[in-house]
């Protein structure tokens, strides 16, 4: 009986835990057995995985969530790369949350590990701070791209190898067939809980003005099985009434949601895939106020990047929150058809373009990357 592939991975947040569960599925559809050890949620423990510790100690999001939980993170980064050392797997998967998983990479690379690391989720370079790219080049054998143009932009900055895989929300998200006239209203205030600090206000006063909206059947926060006690506890207060669903409870309000508000994410994009109309917000720290503004204050939502052109409205609060902006932004959304359908008609382009890749990079299955490294190993 040939030996299971020993696969470390992290993931330090929700999106992060959905791309590594994809990943241990695929490699089991080509009948492999994955023996899994690192760090993740539901999905990947799902998936045979027994965390190290709870995913939620790395979900930070900021300068401040960090320094607030700088002991435990250091901690964290210690025991992830010692854990890795010692055990030697055939490969190493970190996923996103760039800051740690940078930070176990360097530590695992000082102790003389020479284990193939591969980065899934390339960090933002193409909005800000490209000398990340090739910053990073000595700590990762190659990067797992999840946007077409990835691949061209970390050769152009001097990154490490990178190949464009795809995403997951391309094959769990349907584009619904239909257009929506009427249905829920998404709230999406993300999932780090320096992110629902930051956003629940703002999701709150856009609730309370259009939760009677004509096209609006009722409000509803789709979010993680750790975070739903949580939340209804937080819109109790609220003046108007919000459902809050997590796991397969989620399907319902995706597949008749009129518009979304949503924190910038990976979520932008699942909501694109579905044919999802929404406005996008982002409300940062300072430190990341300062980083935006010293970048322009690019465009954030993952659909008008891959697009090249912003095909949803944002609205980045630099300067402080304006919920009346918010409110204004969404009513105009509900109340046009048009710029919903407009919507509709660019996330279809954007699906096509997701599905195959650019010309030069082709899209590539992720589990074919992995065993690229093992076969690699095999061999010498």
């Amino acid at each position: 009986m040939a030996e299971p592939l020993r696969l470390f991975i992290v993931a330090g947040e929700a999106s992060g835990d959905r791309l590594g569960a994809d990943l241990v599925q695929r490699l089991k559809r080509r009948g492999l057995s994955v023996a899994l050890s690192g760090v993740g949620g539901d999905e990947l423990a799902g998936e045979g995985l027994a965390p190290m510790f709870p995913m939620s100690n790395l979900a930070v999001m900021g300068l401040r969530d960090v320094l607030l939980r700088l002991p435990l993170l250091l901690h964290r980064v210690r025991q992830v790369a010692s854990a890795i050392v010692k055990s030697a797997p055939d490969v190493v998967v970190l996923i996103d949350s760039q800051v740690f998983t940078q930070a176990v990479a360097k530590r695992v690379r000082a102790a003389g590990a020479r284990m193939p690391l591969l980065l899934y989720v390339a960090p933002s370079v193409w909005g800000y701070r490209p000398e990340r790219a090739a910053a990073i080049k000595p700590l990762y054998d190659e990067v797992l791209g999840i946007l077409p143009m990835e691949p061209d932009v970390m050769k152009s900055l001097g990154g490490p190898p990178t190949f464009y895989v795809g995403h997951p929300a391309l094959e769990r998200n349907v584009m619904r067939p239909v257009f929506v006239d009427r249905g829920p209203l998404l709230l999406l205030p993300g999932s780090r809980r320096g992110e629902l600090r930051r956003h629940l206000p703002l999701m709150r006063a856009v609730a309370e003005r259009l939760g009677a909206h004509p096209t609006v059947e009722y409000v509803v926060i789709p979010t993680l099985p750790a975070l739903q006690d949580d939340l209804r506890r937080e819109v109790a207060r609220w003046n108007v009434p919000v459902a809050v669903v997590s796991g397969a409870e989620r399907s319902e309000p995706f597949a008749r949601a009129v518009a979304a508000f949503a924190v910038s994410g990976t979520i932008t994009l699942e909501l694109a895939m579905t044919g999802i109309p929404m406005v996008v917000t982002y409300v940062p720290d300072s430190h990341q106020a300062k980083l935006l503004r010293g970048a322009g204050l690019p465009p954030l939502a993952l659909p008008s990047i891959v697009a090249g052109e912003r095909v949803v409205p944002e609205l980045v609060f630099v300067d402080g929150v304006d919920p009346e902006a918010a409110i204004a932004m969404m009513t105009e959304l509900l109340e046009f058809p048009r710029a919903r359908q407009a919507q509709v008609a660019a996330f279809g382009k954007i699906r096509a373009q997701m599905q195959v890749g650019r010309t030069e990079d082709p899209r590539v299955d992720p589990a074919e990357r992995v065993l690229a490294y093992v076969a690699r190993r095999a061999v010498g």
